[in-house]
């Protein structure tokens, strides 16, 4: 196989520059399989209670800490 160096030329692929990397980009999206909209509402559904599960959890266990805390250190808030 004859590479580079030894034709002087560049495959079609390995454009120089900007446009080179632009043209690179969009053919990438093309290749891309993007989700239905079914699809992004389940997903985006998953993410919100998935967060809100974790919020509610750590705010559980942060305010298990401070009552724990203020109740061996006997600390009061006035």
């Amino acid at each position: 196989m004859v590479n580079e160096k030894e034709t002087g030329k560049k495959s079609r692929g390995e454009k120089r520059g900007i446009l080179g990397y632009l043209a690179g980009v969009k053919e990438e999206f093309g290749k891309v399989v993007w989700p239905t909209k079914n699809e992004l509402s389940s997903s985006t559904l998953v993410v919100f209670a998935v967060c809100a599960f974790f919020a509610l959890s750590f705010w559980l266990v942060d305010t298990g800490f401070l009552a724990l805390l203020r109740k061996v250190l006997g600390i009061t808030l006035s």
